[in-house]
């Protein structure tokens, strides 16, 4: 009988992206990456803050996404902040690329995560950037949901 794996979970999210852009369409798209890569973003080094991504004949790449060297690797470790390749269906990849093509749109990877299967995945959202009123906006509301949390929790305990 074998042992089942305890699979801890690698979530990684770029939480400024909500903030800046308003989200109209999200992919999850896998990753071409080396071993030292997987091996470096399953122990949850990796960052996405200034990760973009964009298309190289016709292919879409993310850039500048930050997984750190793997601890135990020797000479063969991969460069931190290389391109990657991310792995979509043609029918997504024209839609995204219609929809680049919109003012004011982008591609911004969102969150890292391994699948139930132990692959390395990256949700992408085709994206609108936010205006200053609106950001303002979003913090207003996020402080009047934390008030209303405030107020049911002081209720609930008397």
């Amino acid at each position: 009988m074998a042992k089942a794996k305890k699979q801890q979970k690698v979530e990684i999210v770029n939480r400024k992206a909500s903030y800046e852009y308003y989200f109209t369409q999200e992919f999850d798209a896998g990753l071409v990456l080396t071993g030292s890569e997987i091996k470096s973003i399953r122990n949850g080094n990796a960052n996405l803050n200034d990760a973009y991504c964009a298309f190289e004949k016709g292919e879409l790449w993310v850039r500048n996404m930050y997984v750190a060297e793997y601890e135990y690797g020797t000479d063969s470790n991969h460069i931190p902040r290389r391109n990657r390749k991310l792995l979509l269906r043609r029918p997504e990849l024209r839609k995204l690329e219609r929809g680049v093509r919109e003012k004011g749109s982008t591609i911004i990877p969102y969150k890292l995560f391994i699948s139930d299967r132990g692959l390395a995945k990256l949700t992408i959202a085709l994206a609108r950037g936010k205006k200053a009123f609106d950001k303002r906006e979003t913090i207003k509301e996020r402080e009047d949901k934390r008030a209303l949390d405030r107020l049911n929790k002081a209720y609930k305990i008397r």
